[in-house]
């Protein structure tokens, strides 16, 4: 298992690393709720295709519906992430953390409705059926302990995938996700 640089850091609830491209589609906690939950996601836009920088256009709201058929079912949604980890790895993030994103719809996590009030989602470009690369997993688990040092609130038993929130409505990340690797990957960065 290879280890990607230093610990990662977040400032006013943005990463370092990351690539900032603020999408509108957020709004404020509330109360200033802070984030205690970490919801894994999927998307592939078109699906099961990869690059192409259509995710971005999804969550910044300029999608164009004419490059393929399935655009046209999504381009009026408004939607966002805090952060998506492309195939190679690059973060690109969308919505400060400190930030409500809109990524869980409706949702329902240990009594409590609403998972985007006090959650933080992380998108991985994939599917629920193709495996996700190295890149993505080392670097889901670098953001993940950066997240933890950040917000005390949130924990390993505090991990979700976004069908364990909105199971009736949502598959993802899917079977392709190997949380046991990642599990593996996060402990070796929580603890050396």
């Amino acid at each position: 298992m290879t280890r990607l640089k230093e610990i990662l850091q977040i400032e006013a609830g943005w990463l370092s690393e990351a690539e900032r491209c603020p999408s509108p589609n957020y709004n404020q906690r509330p109360d200033a709720v802070p984030p205690r939950l970490l919801v894994i996601h999927n998307i592939s836009l078109p699906p099961a295709k990869f690059g192409g920088g259509y995710i971005r256009d999804f969550f910044l709201n300029q999608l164009d519906s004419t490059v393929h058929p399935y655009f046209e079912t999504i381009t009026s949604l408004q939607v966002s992430a805090h952060l998506l980890i492309e195939r190679n790895g690059h973060l690109v993030q969308f919505v400060g953390f400190d930030q409500r994103a809109w990524h869980a719809g409706q949702s329902h996590y240990c009594g409590a409705d609403n998972c985007n009030d006090f959650s933080i989602g992380i998108e991985l470009e994939g599917t629920d059926t193709i495996p996700y690369t190295e890149r993505q997993y080392l670097q889901l688990a670098r953001v993940t302990a950066a997240l933890f040092a950040y917000y005390p609130e949130m924990s390993a038993a505090r991990v979700t995938g976004h069908s364990d929130i909105a199971p009736q409505r949502k598959s993802d990340p899917g079977p392709a996700f190997n949380r046991y690797y990642f599990d593996r990957l996060l402990k070796r960065e929580l603890h050396g």
